[in-house]
């Protein structure tokens, strides 16, 4: 089955074409580096992280963006907050996002452009604008005239006067609807130098010359195979830079556009350690990245995501069932992927990534793959099967990298972890003595530290409960 996927301009399922047979190239909206990176982020960052490997899994080399939006008004007032300059700010929080990225098992990106590196390119597409006639200079910046684009609302089919007034009013605009390009700037702001007059550029300029710069195919009609972001940004960001990109190159800006639902937080079921938080580092210091991982990308991309401690545990139950399959062969080289298995993953992934589907393909492998070694414990053939068919869900999945011990041993201290060992080893002596009176007494023990202990033909395995 070839990759299917939603196109949020066609409102349907269609089949994925790329411009180029052989590679794909795909931007990404990022962050805006104030802050610490928060469970919208993370959302985003893997439904198109799912969709990269996808696309490798389709054997296409990929060139993956994702910008870093490093010159903003909220910036501004963290420079201004707290008394430092913009590269400390954001270079911060870059990095901040970067760590919390790899937490989450994301694959790195081709490239990662800043605005801030990227002045000229937006400047060289503004002054294009302006030439063509598609913007305008008033007292405070340089404008897009969205009445001049007659394709304006079609990437998001819900334009109005009011919804683009509320986002940026302003008087001297020939509409409302029109939306800034770049901003003056006072002699004491931070700004850069432009033929049109000193400021920062608007938040929709930034993407498209960066694409325009980095990615644009010269061969076709569309600069990009696939844009991807988060569902609020399809009004107005998506639909300004869309309209821009045409006006200023005459192509358009990206074939297929995807975007992933919203989360949303339940407060009624979130513990005190997590409270209402919406950010991603108070979850990551309370379970084990993979965990939330697994847990976000479970519900498929395109739909709102509720986030609830209750649901995010019972998630982790489900991802402990892989890495305890994993504890069993573990030590073990792989052989090949169980070709069915493997086709019955691409099948379900190449549909507009069903990852209900493809979840429960593996829940039913790791059943059977548990019930066969119960039945055939020396089968090494077996075994090498199950941890070929386990690497292949970590590349493609994302989960299931981790060693299994040091999974089920997140948070815990080393202190612990050598005194539930210790107790393990004295009760594994006690056995072998055949004193189960003092093995009983010392299996007690071990479970009143919260810890499960499971005695397997490779030892006693145990995990934090």
């Amino acid at each position: 089955m070839s990759l299917v996927i939603y196109d949020s301009v066609k409102k349907q399922k269609v089949n994925f074409e790329p411009i180029d047979k052989n590679s794909v190239k795909v931007y990404v909206c990022g962050p805006t580096v104030y802050d610490d990176a928060h469970l919208g982020h993370a959302r985003s960052a893997i439904a198109f992280d799912l969709l990269h490997r996808v696309l490798l899994l389709n054997g296409y080399k990929v060139d993956m963006a994702k910008n870093f939006t490093d010159i903003d008004d909220k910036i501004l007032k963290k420079m201004e907050s707290e008394n430092k300059s913009l590269e400390e700010i954001t270079s911060y929080y870059i990095n901040r996002y970067k760590e919390d990225m790899d937490a989450l098992n994301i694959l790195p990106n081709s490239i990662e452009p800043k605005a801030t590196q990227n002045l000229q390119a937006m400047i060289d597409m503004i002054s294009t604008l302006l030439d063509k006639g598609f913007a305008y200079i008033i007292d405070d910046g340089v404008y897009f005239e969205v009445s001049k684009d007659e394709a304006y609302g079609s990437l998001s089919h819900q334009i109005s006067e009011e919804s683009q007034a509320r986002v940026e009013e302003k008087k001297g605009k020939k509409d409302q609807k029109d939306y800034a390009l770049w901003k003056f700037t006072k002699d004491d702001e931070v700004g850069f130098d432009a033929p049109f007059g000193k400021g920062r550029p608007g938040w929709h300029i930034e993407c498209s010359a960066m694409i325009d710069k980095h990615l644009a195919s010269t061969s076709s009609e569309y600069s990009i195979d696939i844009h991807a972001g988060g569902a609020d940004l399809l009004f107005p960001h998506h639909e300004n830079e869309a309209s821009q990109s045409r006006c200023a190159t005459g192509k358009n800006l990206a074939k297929y556009w995807m975007h992933n639902g919203f989360v949303n937080i339940d407060g009624s079921k979130m513990s005190k350690s997590l409270g209402n938080s919406f950010f991603l580092k108070d979850a990551l210091k309370e379970y084990h990245g993979e965990v939330i991982r697994f847990y976000m990308s479970a519900t498929h991309y395109r739909s709102d995501f509720n986030f609830n401690e209750e649901d995010l545990n019972a998630s982790k139950k489900r991802l402990d069932k892989l890495y305890r399959l994993k504890k069993r062969v573990y030590g073990l080289g792989s052989s090949a992927v169980n070709k069915q298995f493997k086709q019955k993953i691409v099948e379900a992934l190449n549909d507009d990534i069903n990852i209900s589907l493809t979840l429960s393909i593996v829940d039913e492998f790791l059943a059977n793959a548990n019930e066969s070694l119960d039945n055939e414990p020396k089968n090494k053939g077996l075994k090498k099967e199950i941890v070929s068919n386990l690497e292949f869900i970590s590349t493609t999945l994302g989960i299931g990298n981790e060693d299994p011990y040091k999974y089920f041993q997140f948070g815990i201290s080393e202190e612990e972890i050598s005194k539930i060992e210790e107790l393990i080893n004295k009760r594994a002596e006690a056995k072998a003595n055949k004193d189960f009176e003092k093995a009983d007494q010392l299996r007690d023990e071990i479970l009143s530290l919260d810890v499960q202990i499971m005695d397997t033909p490779n030892g006693t395995l145990w995990e934090k409960l």
